[in-house]
């Protein structure tokens, strides 16, 4: 992939930025202010090879690097197949991706326009093979470490669910949540089991469906939003 070079005119450098989770957005190191900023001071310290920074900007707030499912990201792309952006500048390789599949994907289309990027806190080049092997090489890592994150949030979830914990968030019609555990609701388990008995009796989802709203049966969810409304 060649570095784009000065010549007749500025070289265009896109800033791409991504938070994981919207919460804490402006909080931490790794915010997307924080990002911009030390990507912008990093173009201006090549101005001397022509690098100009885009007025346009690209950002994804609450997006996981897992996959390339990404709006701004996508319009990212979208300007270097319009032949708009030289340069993708990013604070850190695991900002643009966490996946390894995906990198190589993004790698094929940069190289198809002669795009290049730029992570401002890693030594990374792509001109030459050495310098892809190192960030393929930190790109499996990355995955791994994805990999590992993903692991360890279902190993709690099973263990979770072995303890009796509840982890579906609301509590289905005919029980109630009490410390994350499901207990039954006396009053809605009656409804329940009339649905169970219609279902033996009509034979069809559908038809128990329509006789249960002729009695004005709701779910738990219905109810909440009628709360919510009359506050």
């Amino acid at each position: 992939m060649p570095l784009p070079h000065s010549g007749t005119r500025p070289v265009r450098c896109a800033i791409y930025a991504r938070k994981s989770v919207k919460r804490g957005l402006d909080q931490d190191i790794n915010s997307l202010e924080v990002q911009r900023d030390i990507c912008a001071a990093y173009i201006r310290s090549q101005r001397h090879r022509g690098w100009r920074e885009s007025p346009e900007i690209y950002e994804d707030e609450g997006y996981s690097g897992g996959n390339l499912n990404r709006p701004n990201l996508t319009r990212l792309l979208c300007a270097v197949e319009q032949g708009l952006v030289d340069v993708i500048v990013i604070y850190k390789l695991d900002r643009l991706t966490r996946s390894l599949s995906d990198f190589i994907r993004l790698i094929d289309l940069l190289d198809q326009y002669e795009v290049t990027f730029v992570s401002v806190t890693q030594s990374f080049d792509t001109q030459d093979s050495l310098g892809r092997l190192v960030l393929n090489i930190l790109l499996t890592f990355a995955q791994f470490e994805r990999e590992m994150i993903s692991d360890r949030i279902r190993d709690r979830a099973h263990a979770l669910r072995r303890a009796g914990r509840w982890i579906g968030g609301a509590a289905p019609y005919g029980y109630d949540l009490v410390d994350r555990h499901l207990v039954v609701n006396e009053v809605e388990a009656v409804t329940v089991r009339e649905i169970h008995r219609l279902y033996l009796e009509l034979g069809t989802s559908n038809k128990v469906t329509v006789h249960m709203r002729a009695q004005g049966l709701r779910s738990k969810a219905a109810y909440r939003s009628d709360a919510a409304q009359a506050a």
